[in-house]
């Protein structure tokens, strides 16, 4: 199964769902790419995704144009501004989802208040995404 995640950045939130998504089954072919890439991935992605045992560190951000000729199983969008703006795919997909979350890169306050609003998005990431895995993916054959 093919699941491209789409984000603004491709920073935070869909970096976030690649990773869960990959740790729940390695066997899924999971990309995340954003409609204006930002430079590299969020360190306090990194840090608090760390923190839940799972390392993007890797993580690139890869422009959506990469994957406009591709099919997918699944295109999820994460952010507002991604659904409105999701191109055309000219592969075949399947099934355009949009999960929305707020973008923890843009909090602000102390640090501790700051990495606080990136695990509580993370946890939401992690609970919409078992979820979508849990009563979608897996039924549709999960890999």
């Amino acid at each position: 199964m093919k699941i491209l995640v789409l984000c603004t950045g491709n920073s935070c939130r869909s970096q976030m769902a690649e990773g869960f998504l990959k740790h729940f089954n390695s066997d899924l072919e999971v990309v995340s790419a954003g409609t204006e890439p930002s430079s590299e991935v969020h360190t306090k992605a990194v840090q608090v995704m760390a923190e839940a045992g799972i390392d993007i560190s890797e993580g690139k951000p890869k422009n959506v144009s990469e994957f406009i000729n591709e099919s997918f199983d699944y295109v999820i969008t994460v952010c507002d501004d991604a659904n409105e703006t999701c191109p055309v795919f000219l592969g075949e997909v399947k099934r355009r989802l949009h999960i929305g979350f707020e973008d923890p890169a843009k909090a602000v306050g102390t640090e501790a208040e700051i990495i606080a609003e990136f695990r509580k998005i993370r946890d939401e990431i992690h609970e919409r995404f078992s979820d979508l895995y849990r009563d979608e993916i897996l039924r549709e054959g999960g890999a």
